[in-house]
């Protein structure tokens, strides 16, 4: 089955020789292919309704979906040391992106938000990139510092500062979710570094208050923080949208209503096919199509963190730690997604990784998906190496123990 995927990979008499990560690259593809058919599902009646074709947005999404693969492609085959080379340069231009939204002409204001700059064709969600951005510098930084962040208190002062920047910027455009998911990702690469939890807690108490003063400053996110708890109080006004898709979760019942068979996308559900896409999966395909999500999901984080513990094991720290960030970046943002359609949480602006409908994201989760086969990939190759060398120094030894 993955004999094409073998001969593209580097050829070697002599040499070491990585290999590609099938269940990493299963997981992948079933969550993308789930993807297509459930936004051709959702979005069908919603595109049919706006005039627009009643294709538009699945169109719209393989389209994302292809340039995404090929550039997730590009990055499966880009040696990591030229990211870790220019992390530094990469996290400025990050800065940069954020800042841009700001600026009249470049930055676009959507529903009262800057996130979004315009690219002419389309419009680019910068902090969609910034996301991996911020994975490949807290990597690089582990790396070269560290002694001093597995003993010292500034060595963790410098990355816990630089994610304290980024929320800043995110939350003056205001992306709260995403603020949030790249400040835990950041703290848990950096606990995961070997940083003492002591002065991780020391220097991340400064940023609690600033995420509960977003929290609480706005209107809209406090109706959103206290709708959660009990939507029925206002099914029709702020618990209209949670509501809606608890009521397709609870049709779905064991194996849903059939696919396509969704009543609740049919205009009650909002964001059918982006934000609340799983509650249209719970519905037609039921608990088993839920359970196949996250099984799907436990696949892709659990084995990349596998992959993580193996790199930092054989040495390839910046390969390892690369690992570990996008499996948290990927795992974390789809726990939200999951347990605010669930509604366990309260709503945020994140999408389902390679599931939901989306342009920035969907782009930026197959870079993600291909530089994590990649960091598995060097992974594996490192390993080779010393197997060879292994077999190369036991006839030597056995050599020098007869004479």
């Amino acid at each position: 089955m993955f004999d094409w995927l073998r001969q593209t990979q580097a050829i070697r008499r002599q040499g070491p020789q990585g290999r590609w990560d099938a269940w990493l690259l299963l997981a992948a593809l079933g969550l993308a292919c789930l993807g297509i058919v459930m936004v051709a599902s959702s979005s069908i009646a919603v595109a049919d309704g706006e005039h627009i074709g009643a294709f538009y947005y699945l169109k719209k999404h393989l389209m994302f979906l292809g340039f995404g693969s090929v550039l997730a492609a590009i990055a499966a085959r880009t040696e990591l040391k030229l990211l870790e080379k220019h992390a530094f340069l990469l996290m400025l231009l990050a800065f940069i992106a954020l800042l841009l939204v700001f600026l009249p002409g470049i930055g676009m204001r959507i529903n009262g938000a800057r996130r979004w700059i315009n690219l002419l064709v389309i419009g680019f969600q910068p902090v969609e990139a910034v996301k991996l951005v911020v994975v490949v510098y807290m990597a690089s930084y582990l790396v070269r510092h560290r002694d001093g962040v597995e003993r010292k208190l500034f060595g963790v002062v410098k990355p816990v500062g630089v994610a304290g920047l980024v929320l800043l910027l995110l939350l003056a455009q205001p992306d709260f979710g995403s603020a949030a998911l790249i400040v835990s990702v950041s703290v848990g690469m950096i606990w995961l570094g070997g940083a003492r939890m002591r002065n991780l807690v020391l220097l991340g108490a400064p940023l609690a208050p600033a995420l509960a003063w977003a929290a609480l400053t706005e209107d809209y996110r406090i109706k959103r923080l206290t709708s959660f708890l009990d939507p029925w109080k206002d099914p029709f006004n702020d618990g209209f949208q949670l509501t809606q898709a608890l009521i397709a979760i609870g049709r779905g019942e064991w194996f849903g209503v059939g696919l396509g068979g969704s009543v609740q996308k049919l205009f009650y559900l909002p964001e059918a096919h982006t934000d609340f896409i799983l509650a249209v999966i719970a519905e037609e395909l039921g608990l088993a199509g839920i359970v196949l999500v996250l099984g799907l999901f436990a696949l892709l984080v659990g084995r990349g963190l596998w992959l993580g513990l193996k790199g930092v094991e054989l040495g390839q720290r910046f390969a390892g730690y690369v690992a570990f960030g996008l499996s948290l970046t990927l795992g974390l943002q789809a726990l939200v997604s999951v347990g605010v359609n669930l509604g366990v949480l309260p709503t945020k602006g994140l999408t389902l990784p390679l599931i939901s409908s989306g342009g920035s994201s969907v782009l930026m989760t197959c870079v993600m998906a291909g530089v994590l086969l990649r960091a598995g990939y060097e992974i594996t190759r490192a390993e080779d190496t010393r197997r060879m060398a292994a077999r190369v120094a036991a006839p030597t030894l056995a050599e020098e123990a007869g004479a």
